[in-house]
């Protein structure tokens, strides 16, 4: 999965599938991270539901969350450190976070919307796992999540299998191509295409 990048599976599922340009790697040089997603809902000012989330997503999944406002972080580095060990994979948070130094050094990947030091409250508990829209985006759990410094591509479930075969065929070609190849190709249709 993660042999895939964003820009590969983009042309595959279509623009709808990716989220919107706002959503970006808190911390640079970020790893590519790929996985199912375990979807969190979290209202204005109230982050319970992302705490409550690190202890029961699968290791290997990336925490998808659709936040009420940009004013109360998410999380902090306490809870990414915890994440980490238990081996979830990421964040994708369509919201804020704090502690960006301690996120850093530990190498824990966080794509979001910024970094603010507020943190957010405690007293909302709601249903995981539920429906929800990240960065415009609808995401289900389960539904597969690639994210990297090109953006964050989110593969619905049922269509899985097919665009990974897709991705894998597409990549494979581009990769058997040598850049004369390309540019030749590339120069005929660009020529075609101003003739008319």
């Amino acid at each position: 999965m993660a042999d895939l990048s964003p820009t590969t599976l983009a042309e595959i599922v279509g623009a709808q599938q990716v989220m919107d340009i706002g959503i970006r790697p808190l911390w640079t040089p970020i790893p590519r991270i790929a996985g199912p997603a375990f979807t969190v809902r979290c209202p204005p000012s109230d982050h319970l539901m992302l705490h409550a989330a690190i202890y029961q997503a699968p290791p290997g999944s990336i925490v998808v969350v659709e936040s009420g406002d940009l004013a109360h972080a998410l999380a902090g580095g306490n809870v990414c450190a915890v994440a980490q060990r238990n081996g979830i994979a990421g964040f994708v948070l369509d919201g804020v976070i704090r502690d960006i130094a301690e996120v850093r050094s530990m190498g824990f990947p966080v794509f979001g919307r910024g970094v603010i030091p507020v943190p957010a409250g405690k007293a909302a508990a709601l249903p995981l796992n539920v429906n929800i829209r990240c960065g415009g985006v609808p995401v289900q759990a389960g539904d597969l999540v690639v994210a990297d410094e090109e953006g964050i591509v989110v593969v619905p479930a049922a269509q899985r299998d097919e665009v990974l075969t897709l991705g894998a065929a597409k990549q494979a070609k581009e990769e058997s191509q040598t850049l004369d190849e390309w540019e030749q190709a590339h120069r005929a249709r660009i020529t075609a295409l101003l003739e008319g």
